[in-house]
C-alpha cells in the first residue's frame, strides 16, 4: 500500500548553491518509490545508495544525472507520509523556497494526499543498536517502545552553545519551518569557491559575529531545529520512514555526512514490527 499525492505539484524558485532557476512537477506515483527524472535523464531513486555527495547539501544521482539539495524535500515528503511519488526537474539543484520544508509541505496537503482507506500504518524498529562515534561527534539509534529523537549542538553563537532540541508532535511545524543556516562571516569566501550563490535573508538564517540573527528566529533554538529536519529526509533516504521508527535517536553535532553513513548502516538493520 503507497501513500502520494492525488494530483501533480509544481514549485519553481532558485537553487541555494548555484542560484539557478527550477522548475520541479511531482506527480502522483503507485510504484512505491521516489523517484528523480532531472533534466530528462533516466531515474534515480531517492535512496542512500544513490548519494553522490554530502559537502554541502545532498546530492543524489547517477552517472547520467544528479539532484543536488534534496533533503528539505525529501523531510517534507516524511513528514507528510508520502512515500511514492515521481519528481521531475528542470534543473540540477532542487530550489531552496524559504530554505525549510514549509512551503513543499503546504503544497502536498493543498494538492492532497491519497492515502488508502483502511490501511494499517507500519512501524520498524532496529534489530541492534546503529551508531556512529567520532571525537565530538555521534549518532545513536536504539530500539525503544516509541520514538524519541534528540539532536545536540555546540555552536560558537549565543544561545546555540550545548543545546539540544527533543522532537515530538507539538514542535513538529516548527521543524518544518526551520531554516537552513550558516555563518554570515563565512557567505563570501562560500560564493567565492561557487557555492551558496542564491543565499539571502528570504531563505537563509545567518549567524552575526555579535551573537545576532540576521533575521528574527521563527521559533525557540531554530538552528537545532533544522538540523533535525536535515536528519529526518537523510534517515528517510534508507528507505523507511524515520517517523515510523519505534527508536531512540540521538544526534549530537553532526552533520549530512554522519546522517548518510548512519542510514547506510541503519539500512540493513530496520525490521517491521508485526
Amino acid at each position: 500500500m503507497t501513500i502520494t499525492l492525488k494530483k501533480e505539484v509544481k514549485i519553481s524558485g532558485n537553487g541555494l548553491m548555484k542560484n539557478k532557476p527550477c522548475e520541479v512537477t511531482l506527480f502522483p506515483s503507485n510504484s512505491g518509490e521516489i523517484r528523480y527524472y532531472v533534466k530528462g535523464q533516466d531515474a534515480f531513486k531517492a535512496n542512500v545508495d544513490n548519494v553522490l555527495a554530502t559537502d554541502h547539501c545532498v546530492v543524489l544521482g547517477n552517472k547520467k544525472s544528479k539532484a543536488m539539495l534534496t533533503e528539505h524535500l525529501t523531510a517534507a515528503l516524511a513528514f507528510c507520509h508520502i512515500d511514492s511519488v515521481d519528481i521531475c526537474m528542470s534543473e540540477e539543484e532542487v530550489p531552496i523556497l524559504d530554505g525549510s520544508s514549509k512551503l513543499w509541505v503546504e503544497a502536498f496537503k493543498k494538492a492532497g494526499i491519497d492515502k488508502p482507506l483502511f490501511s494499517k500504518e507500519k512501524k520498524y524498529t532496529v534489530s541492534e543498536p546503529v551508531y556512529y562515534l567520532n571525537g565530538k561527534t555521534s549518532l545513536v539509534i536504539l530500539p525503544d517502545k516509541e520514538l524519541f529523537m534528540s539532536y545536540a549542538v555546540n555552536y560558537d553563537h549565543n544561545g546555540l552553545q550545548r543545546r539540544f532540541v527533543n522532537y515530538n508532535p507539538k514542535n513538529q511545524d516548527e521543524i518544518i519551518e526551520a531554516r537552513t543556516f550558516g555563518f554570515y562571516r563565512d557567505l563570501k569566501k562560500y560564493q567565492m569557491l561557487g557555492f551558496a550563490q542564491g543565499a539571502n535573508i528570504d531563505n537563509t538564517l545567518g549567524f552575526m559575529d555579535d551573537g545576532s540573527y540576521s533575521v528574527d528566529l521563527r521559533s525557540d533554538c531554530e538552528p537545532i531545529k533544522h538540523k533535525m529536519l536535515d536528519l529526518v529526509g537523510d534517515l528517510y533516504l534508507t528507505g523507511v520512514n524515520p517517523l515510523d521508527l519505534k527508536c531512540q535517536i540521538f544526534a549530537k553535532e553532526a552533520g549530512h555526512a554522519v546522517h548518510v553513513k548512519t542510514a547506510k548502516m541503519l539500512k540493513d538493520k530496520i525490521v517491521e514490527i508485526k
